[in-house]
């Protein structure tokens, strides 16, 4: 394979003072040796509260099973060959696996493969049989202990002695976790104030809430609301400061190269910064939402479908010309983005809705909806501020079949006509305590032979084990589900159930950490 090279300074096998990796895999075991949130944040924050200044975020990362580097180049198929022996004894620190990473993910180029394979053999023939395997899980994404971004913040805040909530505004004002820990653990309350929003860096998106009819979202948030279309398209977060306009998906993945158009009608507008939220999706000739895959194939990085022209619709506006307006109600935001928008004379920009509605023009606005092919209304409070990266009450998606996005877990070998290809999928839904994804069900309805093609082409990729009956799956790929209900059953981890659950797209644009609730199963209960 090559000889590596550690960084400089380096050395795998010799600790030069610092946190051992050892220390971060025994808080990883305590993690995942219980389910209660409280003693999960306890173990974390110890563990931060031993780490140094240049230590806090790494520790942080890999306990809520990232990576601060984001993709390393090192497939699962590298690390699923023979380990080499372990070493006997811990030695390896926190610093030289970090800077071991970083050094992996530089690694580009000809002959980058060998090199990648070279560098982690030397990480892991320094690290014990424990260290091994908790690498092996970490970068392949398979570190699931329980630490989830809220149980990792709430450890943050214990260990930084710092109100949560100034943690979670950090963060969502940062999308990072490894950074916010940092500046917690390293500044304290003022360091976490004295984060802002930055034009240019992405923050976390409000999300919405299942509502269960439009009538109960309108009886829980009340007559201060407006009602807005829900379209089947892709979120997207445009920042523009000057003539540079750039674009990051729901997950912060920036596709500014890929979406020319929507960068182009964003530098037209009457502004020099903004930061702006909506949603954007291709349309046909008559104005009707094509196919989800259509739009989705613009943010492929190997397969953009440069032919199909996506249009933008924005609903909220985080920034303008100087002014933050995060913390400013929704009510004073969809002003400061009418005036904006109102010059526009191009297709319109702002995203269809009707403020302070009667419920008759409510259902009107749902029935218009419905009748230009989208997925049906969010209503939203209009007293809220914008809450970055949280699923709360105060936006309430409403649509007339109920629908889930949901972990694929495993996926069955199909019978008769569907003899050699993938099919029936094993659903879970996302354990609000960290946890990993609990099954709610199991579905092949739904599926089209196209689909059945490209379920049994793509997820041996993302197998992690192989039995007669078929592929256990990395918790990876987000499937949208619709179903008639829930019920309750003994036969799953969460108690509940799905109904009739079919198939009704894979979400490339979501994250497992994105997925419905198991609790969001259990509020379609009959009665519940």
């Amino acid at each position: 394979m090559g000889t590596a090279r550690w960084p400089p300074g380096v050395v795998p096998g010799c600790q030069h003072g610092g946190v051992l990796l050892a220390d971060v895999v025994a808080a990883s075991a305590a993690v995942a040796a219980t389910r209660a949130r409280t003693a999960k944040a306890a173990a974390i924050a110890a563990a931060l509260r031993g780490a140094g200044p240049g230590e806090v975020g790494p520790v942080a990362a890999w306990l809520a099973g990232e990576l601060p580097q984001g993709r390393v180049g090192v497939g699962w198929r590298t690390l699923s060959r023979a380990l080499p022996d372990p070493a006997p004894a811990p030695s390896l620190t926190v610093a030289a696996v970090d800077a071991a990473l970083t050094a992996l993910a530089a690694t580009t180029g000809t002959g980058s493969t060998a090199r990648r394979e070279a560098l982690l053999a030397e990480v892991l023939a320094a690290a014990t049989a424990e260290e091994q395997r908790f690498l092996v899980r970490l970068l392949g994404g398979e570190l699931r202990q329980g630490a989830l971004e809220g149980v990792l913040l709430d450890a943050v805040a214990a260990a930084a002695q710092v109100p949560p909530a100034a943690v979670r505004r950090a963060a969502m004002l940062t999308g990072r976790l490894d950074e916010t820990a940092a500046t917690a653990l390293t500044g304290g309350e003022r360091a976490l104030a004295a984060v802002g929003l930055r034009v240019g860096r992405p923050v976390r998106p409000m999300l919405a809430s299942p509502g269960s009819s439009l009538e109960a979202a309108l009886d829980d948030l009340g007559g201060e609301v407006t009602v807005e279309h829900k379209l089947d398209g892709a979120r997207v977060q445009v920042h523009r400061d000057g003539d540079v306009v750039r674009v990051w998906t729901r997950t912060l993945r920036e596709v500014t190269d890929g979406v020319p158009e929507l960068v182009e009608r964003v530098r037209a507008l009457p502004c020099r910064t903004a930061v702006l939220d909506g949603e954007t999706l291709a349309l046909d000739d008559d104005g009707r939402p094509r196919a989800f895959q259509d739009t989705m194939s613009r943010f492929g990085s190997d397969e953009a479908d440069a032919g199909v022209l996506l249009s933008p619709f924005f609903f909220d506006v985080l920034h303008l010309d100087g002014r933050d307006l995060l913390d400013e109600p929704l009510a004073t935001r969809l002003d400061v983005l009418d005036r904006l928008l109102a010059a526009e004379e191009a297709a319109p920009l702002r995203m269809p809705g009707v403020r302070r509605p009667g419920p008759g023009q409510a259902a009107a606005v749902l029935d218009a909806a419905l009748a230009a092919g989208h997925e049906g209304v969010v209503v939203k409070a209009l007293d809220a501020p914008y809450a970055a990266g949280r699923r709360g009450r105060a936006w309430q998606k409403v649509k007339p079949v109920h629908t889930l996005d949901l972990v694929v877990l495993g996926v069955e070998w199909g019978y008769g006509r569907r003899s050699g290809k993938l099919s029936n999928i094993h659903l879970g839904a996302r354990d609000p305590d960290g946890g990993a994804p609990l099954m709610v069900g199991k579905t092949f309805k739904g599926m089209t032979d196209e689909l059945l093609d490209w379920q049994t082409r793509t997820f041996p990729g993302h197998a992690r084990a192989e039995h007669p009956w078929g592929l256990e799956l990395r918790p990876e790929v987000v499937v949208e589900v619709a179903l008639d209900g829930a019920q309750r059953s003994t036969r799953y981890p969460g108690g509940v159930a799905l109904r009739f659950a079919r198939v009704l797209r894979y979400r490339p644009d979501r994250s497992p950490a994105d997925a419905d609730s198991v609790d969001a199963v259990r509020a379609l209960l009959a009665g519940g």
